[in-house]
């Protein structure tokens, strides 16, 4: 009797990891959101462009910002899901003699095979990957806010060139730290 008031126990405790539903469903929203605003950016600089030109770059900036983001949202609802819920199984249903291209969007952009750097088989490397995209993140944070620095003295552009310097050597070597190319 103990043990099958255990073997209850476990499989309510199993069962809790689909919880982790409510994550993945939350960040594909909120991936496709910044999909969405990042496009408004795009259409905002090209109205700039055609008028006086003022803010086109930052608005691209901004939009690339957004964009990363909500990639990283995907690959992070992406990763939850195979992790905790199940594997993505679409890849493994289409076989080849029936399906020559298992990914395509109305007959374009065919993706052949899952791509490797989306393949997520433990929260460690899930963390990893979205560090090195956060990392990203943050190095475009510094590149806008770079455009808005005053430079009056030699000193303030050693101090900025310096920034530069150490935020792209941490992306390069956390990408060696990762064995990724």
């Amino acid at each position: 009797k103990l043990q099958h008031f255990e073997e209850k126990i476990e499989k309510v405790i199993y069962s809790c990891r689909f919880l982790a539903i409510f994550a993945v469903w939350g960040s594909l929203v909120g991936s496709f959101l910044c999909f969405v605003k990042g496009c408004t950016y795009v259409l905002e600089a090209f109205q700039q462009y055609l008028v006086h030109r003022a803010r086109v770059i930052f608005l691209l900036v901004e939009a690339i910002d957004v964009y990363l983001l909500g990639t990283v949202m995907l690959v992070f609802g992406m990763g939850l899901y195979e992790l905790f819920i199940s594997n993505l199984d679409i890849a493994k249903l289409q076989s080849a003699e029936n399906f020559p291209y298992r990914s395509n969007l109305f007959g374009l952009f065919t993706l052949k095979e899952r791509p490797k750097w989306l393949e997520v088989k433990s929260v460690n490397e899930l963390k990893t990957k979205l560090g090195h995209v956060i990392v990203m993140l943050l190095l475009i944070g510094l590149f806008d806010k770079s455009k808005k620095a005053a430079l009056h003295t030699p000193f303030d552009l050693l101090c900025f060139s310096a920034s530069l310097l150490l935020s792209s050597g941490c992306l390069y070597l956390l990408s060696k730290l990762n064995g990724s190319e």
